[in-house]
């Protein structure tokens, strides 16, 4: 992973609108990222979504990723689907090779797929999803994004050659065992925790559970890349706190 993520880096979903409707203000956000997630049209985007957003990525010099997602644009991908583990093959190889042809029109290479919301989650509860959707982004050649701790998927990707990007979370809560909990209304992070806990996360290793306690993280004093989420009502100003606290954990721990 060093390879990849030779600091701390923030990467934020993007392009997630549809149609005439908007979600993150992402022509904002981009000026504060390292990498962007751009949706694929299954949980969100829509072909000219998508070209703007790889034009937008290329403007800033941002690297840029698929996000594919479940078949769910009324749910925002969010709700759980059960689905056939070949038809999830196929849907990984259609949204990312759509992405892929409009960043191979603009020049930019595809730097990464991170599978979005209930997609994530399916994987970590199913292992043939999981290794669905790994042998389909295998075809690409490029790193997978996913959550520290997901050791299943983590081995699934070494067996396969993918490089495993491991990333900490400042926007969502953490279970006791270190899982996500669903994005919900009543769930919400403040701005004010979102600088804390990526400063802990930076100089301790640990975050905190939903219920406030240390949970260690195991990076390791390794550069890692924390996820932020556009949908978010605060989503600018989680990100531009969150920038703040990655400038000043690399200007002491990563500045070569």
């Amino acid at each position: 992973m060093e390879k990849f993520v030779e600091k701390i880096e923030i990467n934020c979903d993007m392009g997630e609108g549809f149609g005439k409707w908007k979600m993150g203000p992402d022509e904002e956000l981009m000026k504060y990222i390292d990498v962007a997630n751009i949706a694929c049209g299954f949980h969100a985007g829509d072909p000219t979504i998508m070209m703007k957003s790889v034009r937008l990525a290329k403007q800033h010099g941002i690297k840029a990723g698929a996000h594919p997602g479940l078949q769910d644009l009324f749910g925002f991908g969010r709700r759980q689907m059960v689905i056939d583990p070949a038809d999830m093959f196929a849907m990984i190889l259609y949204q990312v090779g759509a992405l892929k042809a409009m960043l191979d029109l603009e020049g930019v290479p595809l730097n990464h797929i991170k599978p979005h919301g209930e997609l994530f989650h399916y994987m970590q509860r199913d292992l043939k999803i999981c290794r669905s959707v790994l042998e389909a982004c295998a075809l690409f050649k490029v790193p997978v994004y996913g959550a520290k701790g997901a050791n299943d998927e983590k081995a699934i990707c070494e067996e396969l050659g993918i490089v495993y990007i491991e990333e900490a979370y400042v926007d969502v809560l953490y279970t006791k065992d270190m899982k996500l909990v669903p994005i919900a209304p009543d769930k919400m992070v403040t701005t004010e925790d979102i600088y804390k806990k990526t400063l802990l996360i930076g100089k301790t290793d640990a975050t905190i559970d939903e219920h406030g306690n240390p949970l260690p993280l195991g990076f390791d004093g390794v550069a890692f890349s924390i996820c932020l989420h556009s949908d978010m009502p605060t989503a600018l100003e989680n990100v531009k706190i969150c920038r703040k606290a990655v400038d000043e954990l690399n200007s002491e721990k990563f500045t070569k």
